[in-house]
């Protein structure tokens, strides 16, 4: 009897902590749907009006084509270096190899006021123009850690054995990479990418230092709330932020929740 109350209290309080977390963020879906342009409880009717509004807004569709076009190009630049620096931490053996690899962990775990200040200080002391390409240059050192991380445990619980028949049976190494090897990684890989371009598409700190004058939608959202204008519009930005950053990650625990043996094709 004691350990079923225990049982249930343990439940009730897990049950307890979700609420806290996740209510105030169901809230603003719906006040993204409140038919009036103050923030009270209960809402005063349901409206769509705000999303066509929003997305007439010049200023939200430019800020989203930015954060579009950060994330990607932030995204495919750490599946490039993510992946090699797993590939040669896996596969190398050399002095100084376990320092190397807490370094590129390191961008994930320092402050990101930190990151964007000494990026900003680069920046200006080399004379580059915050720009795009700053802000790309700044979400990628962030984004590679979650690359390097996905492809590296995956590559750690990859049998050695596959490439070494692949090898005894005339493959060379772009047969080996492209028949095995990628395949047995390719969920993790997708797995890092959409991680990468959820951290991307919502991230402020990094971004504020990086930007200048430019706005992606987050730094659109904290620009609009600090000013207490045109909150409507905000609810609806951040309710589409939030699902863009929610489902990449829930695809991505899927998606590495799975081994990845099974895609090896056995034809080849």
């Amino acid at each position: 009897m004691g350990t079923r109350w225990v049982r249930l209290a343990q439940q009730l309080w897990v049950a307890l902590i979700l609420l806290f977390l996740f209510v105030p963020i169901f809230l603003i879906f719906f006040y993204a749907f409140n038919g009036s342009n103050i923030e009270s409880w209960p809402i005063q009717g349901l409206t769509l009006k705000w999303f066509g509004q929003t997305w007439n807004d010049p200023e939200v569709r430019a800020a989203l084509v930015l954060s579009l076009q950060a994330g990607l190009a932030a995204t495919a630049l750490a599946l490039v270096l993510g992946s090699c620096a797993a590939f040669a931490i896996h596969r190398m053996r050399f002095f100084g190899r376990d320092v190397v690899s807490l370094l590129f962990v390191l961008p994930l775990a320092l402050p990101g006021i930190i990151t964007g200040m000494a990026l900003n200080a680069f920046f200006n002391f080399n004379g580059i123009t915050l720009s795009l390409l700053t802000i790309v240059v700044g979400h990628t050192t962030f984004c590679i850690v979650v690359v390097y991380n996905n492809v590296l445990a995956r590559l750690r619980r990859t049998q050695g054995s596959l490439i070494e028949a692949a090898m005894d049976l005339g493959a060379n190494g772009w047969q080996v990479f492209r028949d095995v090897t990628l395949p047995l990684i390719s969920t993790s890989v997708v797995a890092g990418a959409m991680l990468a371009f959820a951290l991307s598409f919502d991230e402020v700190i990094v971004t504020t230092f990086t930007a200048g004058a430019q706005n992606t939608l987050p730094l659109w959202i904290f620009g609009a709330i600090r000013l207490g204008q045109r909150l409507p519009e905000v609810n609806v930005v951040v309710s589409f932020v939030i699902l863009v950053t929610i489902l990449p990650v829930f695809v991505a625990a899927r998606l590495t929740g799975g081994g990845g043996a099974a895609r090896v094709r056995a034809g080849r």
